[in-house]
């Protein structure tokens, strides 16, 4: 993509950028760097430093928790038009990435280097309200997965999880070590569920996919059943 098709998708996706008076956009526009991240690309390590302030133009990225014994926990994903709520706080606070961030997509970035971030949070009333309001909103993402991981059962999480991440034939094109990984659970745990509503009649597994039969029951089943 040539960088004046690069600059304009970067401004749909982002019009508070667009919307800059002049010579904040000018110290935005010199100093953005768009970076591409091929699947199985590491965006960040946990403990890394955050040199930018990263946009996606297109793709998606995913942030996890790993424990040292290898085990991972989903936190959340960023698609088109968002930014990485742990990326800001790193930045905001001067620390590292808390987590670690991989391409599950071929993945374009705008890339605000840090100092630049930090030089617009000064200036620009308009930049700061953007990154704030966007960190808020965010956040309230990440409780959200608070919730779900003090007050629900791994049945209702992973129904939920199956439920979000299905196409619009119904097709969840994860294996169970995958959905197990984001759900912070072994697979036999995910495998057990899936063939108990399979026999339900709720899902039929395949190799690499699982196909919802009936999402009335999958979604009512553990709605009403916090832990």
């Amino acid at each position: 993509m040539e960088y004046n098709d690069q600059i304009a998708k970067w401004h749909t996706l982002f019009p508070t950028i667009a919307r800059l008076p002049q010579e904040e956009k000018q110290i935005a526009s010199e100093n953005i760097q768009f970076l591409e991240l091929r699947i199985g690309d590491i965006a960040y390590l946990q403990g890394a430093d955050c040199p930018n302030y990263l946009m996606c133009l297109s793709g998606q990225t995913r942030i996890f928790k790993r424990s040292p014994s290898g085990k991972e926990i989903l936190i959340y994903r960023v698609g088109s038009g968002g930014t990485c709520v742990l990326t800001t706080q790193c930045l905001l606070t001067e620390g590292k990435f808390p987590a670690e961030s991989i391409a599950d997509t071929h993945v374009q970035l705008a890339a605000l280097p840090a100092n630049k971030f930090h030089e617009l949070i000064r200036r620009s009333e308009e930049f700061r309200q953007f990154v704030f309001t966007d960190y808020t909103r965010l956040l309230g993402g990440v409780i959200d997965l608070v919730d779900q991981l003090a007050f629900r059962s791994i049945e209702e999480r992973l129904s939920l999880r199956l439920l979000a991440d299905a196409d619009e034939n119904g097709i969840v094109r994860k294996t169970h070590q995958q959905l197990a990984s984001e759900l912070g659970c072994v697979r036999e745990v995910v495998s057990r569920h899936l063939s108990i509503w399979e026999t339900n009649g709720w899902v039929q597994t395949t190799r690499g996919a699982i196909e919802i039969l009936d999402q009335e029951s999958l979604a009512t089943k553990y709605m009403n059943n916090p832990k």
